[in-house]
């Protein structure tokens, strides 16, 4: 209790006014501060206790906010923290504030933001070895918890979707919308290693869905690749330069410590970060390049004639 006091100071007393001293007045005034403390306080006495244990006060906010945007259990609320869900997500470190309007929201989803890596599936309950058709069957059996583990805004459409290219039929293995990014999300399922071969076929996916099944005023349709292993550098070169938006990441069937979750975390960060300072320039801005040229070999540059 002392905790909770300590950590919500801005809503200690919630403002109530239009005091009256007339029994209808004071029913009203006890009414009014019931809903003054609802809406500071929206979460259950269990929700506020498990969201004590998160010590950095911008998780905490997250994680608050998001229970409150998706309406998550107690329970629910336990495995994203458990799941490092902030962390997974790669928020940045700034403060975090009330949580923003739906449309506000919905405005703002940049499909880097949306997908994350890895994905936690241990809801599943299954070990290895298994076959992409248990995987599925088995994601198809926990819609519902494999939706809350994608995050907010995705939708089921299909499974086994059958896209008929030419005189080829093909199936992907779950297709998704994301009302956020407002278009089609295909995902593909592989127990093993990400091949290049596996980019190519989602890039195949992705131009059929995008001339064939996106509706006027959608978006391009993403892709996600979800496989078992990853080798950084083969994704890097396998999935530059495609037209479509096409997203590799892994998936693990027990939650991890949360050390070694921390490593993984950390190291898609700077993946990430290096994939946007190798599109930067290489020199500065506003610093020609034969004075980098002359500053590296040592040499002054001639005064300029007054």
């Amino acid at each position: 209790m002392c905790s909770f006091y300590l950590h919500y100071p801005e809503r200690r007393r919630p403002a109530v006014s239009g005091i009256s001293q007339t029994v209808s007045g004071k029913s009203q005034t006890w009414s009014t501060r019931r809903q003054n403390w609802a809406n500071a306080f929206p979460l259950s006495w269990s929700h506020c206790v498990c969201l004590l244990g998160v010590s950095d006060a911008n998780q905490r906010a997250f994680y608050e906010n998001e229970a409150v945007r998706a309406r998550w259990s107690r329970r629910q609320l336990e495995r994203h923290i458990d799941s490092m869900e902030f962390e997974r997500n790669g928020l940045p470190g700034e403060q975090i504030r009330s949580p923003p309007g739906a449309q506000e929201r919905l405005a703002r989803v940049d499909p880097e933001q949306t997908i994350k890596d890895p994905y936690v599936l241990e809801f599943l309950g299954m070990e290895l070895p298994h076959s992409e058709r248990e995987l599925e069957s088995a994601l198809i059996g926990h819609m519902s918890d494999f939706l809350l583990e994608l995050g907010c805004g995705f939708t089921f459409v299909a499974r086994q979707k059958r896209l008929q290219i030419g005189t080829e039929s093909y199936h992907l293995d779950l297709l998704l919308y994301h009302r956020g990014l407002r278009c089609l999300v295909a995902i593909d399922l592989k127990v093993g290693k990400f091949t290049a071969a596996d980019a190519g076929q989602m890039n195949l996916y992705l131009n059929y869905l995008k001339e064939e099944e996106t509706a006027p005023g959608e978006t391009p349709p993403i892709g996600l690749i979800l496989c078992a292993e990853k080798n950084e550098t083969v994704a890097r070169y396998a999935l530059g330069g495609l037209t479509n938006r096409v997203f590799a990441s892994r998936y693990r069937l027990q939650l991890p410590e949360t050390d070694v979750l921390t490593r993984e975390v950390e190291a898609e960060r700077r993946r990430l970060n290096v994939s946007s300072a190798r599109d930067r320039p290489l020199r500065p801005r506003g610093i020609p390049s034969t004075a980098v040229g002359m500053r590296r070999s040592g040499r002054k540059r001639a005064p300029r004639p007054s």
